[in-house]
């Protein structure tokens, strides 16, 4: 008899959730889910928590994206992707022995991941999780973009980047802050600065800033800055402890 694997759900969209637990339903033979979670925080936990054997996974969530939450687990179950773009190495996923779907997610395709699970649990590893998760890293090119887009009601607004001078992650959403105020953004601070040009600098897991609002940077005790903005609300970001030699190298280029 098979064994019959338990399974988490992550994905930010609901409805994604919902038509892909009905097609993990028709193999329950093999699958048996056991909860889901609609941001990476919250996967977190759950994974944590229930320890499950399989995660399909979202890639592209807003506050904590896939590869994001993958780096903060000690432990990582074997991962299916889920992903609606194709622009990623996909076939990365395929040389390391991790399955992906692309969404929205087709029956055939998933039959496809159940003849593979075997092979997945046998080859799987978190050493080749992160070869995966580099090598998209390394030949995804980087696109610059000069606006950042924001929902507003019906509407999208285009933010101009010259008017932005941080973005903040909370624990669900990314904040973007400008003179005349805050907008949600619906992507991660990973996402963006993957995007930005060079002006823009991750300075925290939390913060990433416009260094043409840079006031000043000042010496912190343990390897932080505290980094003075001159925008009109004077924003202090104190700097994370990692973010030591990219802090450096800037003020010293």
């Amino acid at each position: 008899m098979k064994k019959t694997y338990t399974v988490l759900v992550v994905d930010d969209e609901r409805l994604a959730r919902v038509r892909l637990k009905k097609l993990i339903a028709k193999f329950s033979e093999l699958f048996t889910i056991i909860g889901e979670a609609e941001n990476g925080h919250e996967a977190e936990k759950l994974i944590i928590d229930l320890q499950p054997d399989i995660i399909f996974l979202d890639i592209e969530m807003p506050g904590l994206t896939g590869f994001e939450l993958l780096k903060r687990l000690e432990v990582i179950p074997m991962v299916i992707f889920c992903t609606a773009f194709e622009d990623y190495s996909l076939k990365a996923f395929e040389t390391n022995s991790i399955d992906y779907l692309i969404k929205p997610v087709k029956e055939a395709r998933l039959q496809q991941t159940v003849l593979k699970i075997e092979q997945l649990k046998t080859n799987f590893s978190k050493e080749n999780i992160f070869k995966a998760i580099n090598t998209i890293a390394e030949t995804k090119e980087k696109k610059r973009i000069t606006s950042v887009t924001v929902k507003k009601g019906d509407k999208i607004v285009f933010v101009k980047l010259e008017d932005i001078s941080h973005f903040e992650a909370t624990e669900k959403y990314v904040t973007l802050y400008t003179n005349k105020g805050n907008e949600l953004v619906e992507q991660s601070l990973t996402q963006l600065e993957n995007k930005l040009p060079e002006n823009f600098l991750r300075v925290h897991r939390s913060f990433l800033i416009n260094t043409v609002y840079v006031k000043d940077f000042q010496k912190y005790f343990n390897n932080r800055y505290i980094i003075s903005l001159h925008n009109h609300k004077k924003t202090v970001i104190t700097s994370g402890r990692t973010y030591k030699d990219t802090i450096k190298n800037y003020i010293n280029q």
